[in-house]
């Protein structure tokens, strides 16, 4: 496994990535040997919080991504987005079971959660079916009608693209924009 570390508005200690190394080389018997792991560490100066993102892409446009944030402890973060990635290699293991080492899951306790904490997995299913209109609008257009309607999110066919967008609230704020590649 390829670890790779970021940081942003902080400096990595040899201690802290000492601990990254340590705790993410229990996760490579779950995940082959050229995987990738992209650990993004920040400090948010506005709220004090440590955020630490783990991205995983893990071929055939399957991408595990994990966030945690805790005030003034970086390793708590560390722990609880490893848990939070543990439990998403659990939740799709039939989908990824042809890419992983035939004894991925061969130890039959989990490393970072307790046992209790695992909900048996269900295949959600849709309870609502919604229809809507869908006009060409500029992307502030979008952003003026999400704010209208309350929601968080709003599809729309970009009038300069003429593809369908989606455009988003993200947590710090701001507004994404979700535009398909050909």
């Amino acid at each position: 496994m390829k670890l790779t570390i970021y940081a942003k508005n902080m400096t990595v200690s040899p201690n802290i990535t000492r601990r990254i190394e340590k705790k993410t080389e229990k996760m490579s018997r779950y995940l082959l040997p050229d995987t990738e792991m992209q650990i993004r560490l920040s400090k948010e100066q506005k709220r004090d919080l440590r955020v630490v993102e783990i991205t995983v892409p893990m071929g055939n446009n399957v991408i595990l991504r994990a966030e945690a944030s805790e005030p003034e402890n970086l390793f708590l973060a560390i722990d609880q987005a490893l848990a939070k990635i543990e439990r998403q290699i659990h939740r799709h293991r039939t989908k990824l079971s042809k890419r992983l080492k035939e004894d991925a899951f061969a130890a039959p306790e989990a490393e970072y959660i307790e046992d209790e904490a695992l909900p048996e997995a269900e295949a959600p299913q849709i309870v609502r079916r919604k229809t809507f209109p869908v006009r060409p609008m500029s992307v502030e257009d979008a952003a003026v009608q999400m704010e209208l309607l309350g929601h968080s999110f709003f599809a729309f066919v970009n009038v300069d693209t003429e593809r369908t967008n989606i455009l988003y609230q993200r947590k710090d704020g701001g507004l994404g924009l979700l535009e398909p590649e050909a």
